[in-house]
């Protein structure tokens, strides 16, 4: 067994400092006991996601409460055991051991949901970074009982993303029931969560992929998989998509894509993905749009009844798909497309992230 680390008394942490707009700052805490069930640990790197946006500038209006200033953002946290709890002996979890902590931190395991394997819509859920410290920090607190264990030889910078990114777009493919050889739009492609659904659709999951974004992001989209890419700068804004649903269905044997996943946060993108939909089409909603929230403006009950289309929406995944996900990565199946920044490079990521301009991932060394 691994020797206790020695445990500091503070530690270096993020916070939004003025919620509701694009800043943050480096501040000392302390570093928090871990309570019954609970461990501590010494987070090294945490992926930065468009989600923390939201949270950050209170942009998203379904949440129950406003961000407060002081939240500790951030919920792709990987990092090393360094103490245990009382009641984690079951847990078959040691020191130096690890693990991630994932947007959901916690869930009880207990409720409807999570018997059905749904933890994401856990009625006991703490959020991670949203009125529960994330993974901006040096240390932090999880359940032994839920954070996800990293595969030896997957470098923790790179695994970072796979805990929110990764397994959400899985769990995302999964839901659209797209099957081997079946064609698979995925808009925002070059995206955090894109580009890693690129990957594991066609690598993982033998789908065919139509990738639609920014045409900057181009190279990324096709050299993580996707058989074709469409720049959606290329396409009218005002012909209600008419152009890109022609461009599609040229692409799929005039009939349209199998299943779209839209992992972009944008209105216009789901108005553009549903019409791309061949008979018996699934769309997967996984972006959360920001502000004022908008029906999908082309869920016209008369085209849906007469393809016999599917609109569901698709949470992060649940603990296992979480495993299954880091699993994909140790066999190389999937890697994600980031860079590393410091603590102190946060904000600037966020302005960069704000105005589309980050391709992949932005993940941040925590070592101070």
């Amino acid at each position: 067994m691994a020797a206790a680390p020695e445990i500091p008394k503070m530690q270096k942490a993020i916070i939004y400092d003025q919620p509701g707009t694009v800043s943050t700052k480096i501040v000392d805490l302390e570093v928090p006991e871990p309570g019954t069930g609970e461990v501590l640990i010494n987070l090294t790197h945490s992926g930065v996601c468009h989600s923390d946006l939201g949270i950050m500038e209170n942009t998203w209006k379904g949440l129950p409460a406003p961000t407060q200033p002081g939240q500790v953002g951030g919920h792709e946290g990987v990092g090393k055991v360094v103490k245990l709890g009382p009641g984690t002996e079951s847990s078959n979890l040691k020191i130096g051991d690890r693990v991630g902590i994932k947007w959901i931190s916690s869930a009880c395991g207990h409720c409807q949901p999570c018997q059905a394997s749904t933890d994401g819509l856990c009625f006991n859920q703490k959020v991670s970074g949203y009125y529960t410290p994330g993974t901006f920090q040096q240390y932090a607190l999880g359940p032994a009982n839920y954070v996800t264990p990293i595969p030896d030889g997957l470098d923790s910078a790179a695994a970072a993303p796979l805990l929110c990114a990764g397994v959400t777009v899985y769990s995302a493919l999964k839901r659209s029931h797209a099957r081997p050889g079946q064609w698979v739009v995925i808009s925002g492609a070059g995206g955090g969560l894109g580009h890693m659904a690129v990957q594991l659709a066609s690598r993982g999951m033998g789908l065919r992929v139509i990738g639609i974004d920014d045409g900057s992001k181009a190279e990324l989209v096709k050299d993580s998989g996707a058989e074709h890419f469409v720049d959606i700068t290329q396409f009218p804004r005002d012909d209600k998509g008419a152009a890109l649903t022609k461009h599609v269905q040229a692409l799929t044997d005039g009939l349209g894509a199998h299943a779209a996943i839209v992992c972009t946060a944008a209105n216009a993108a789901y108005a553009q993905a549903l019409p791309l939909l061949r008979f018996n089409g699934t769309l997967v909603c996984v972006g959360i749009p920001e502000n004022e929230p908008q029906a999908i403006a082309t869920a016209f009950p008369f085209a849906m009844i007469n393809k016999h289309t599917t609109i569901t929406g698709s949470a992060v995944g649940n603990r296992r798909e979480a495993i299954e996900t880091m699993e994909f990565a140790a066999r190389g199946v999937i890697k994600a497309h980031y860079r590393v920044e410091k603590m102190e490079a946060l904000t600037e990521v966020f302005k960069e992230m704000a105005e589309g301009r980050v391709k992949g991932r932005v993940v941040l060394d925590l070592s101070g």
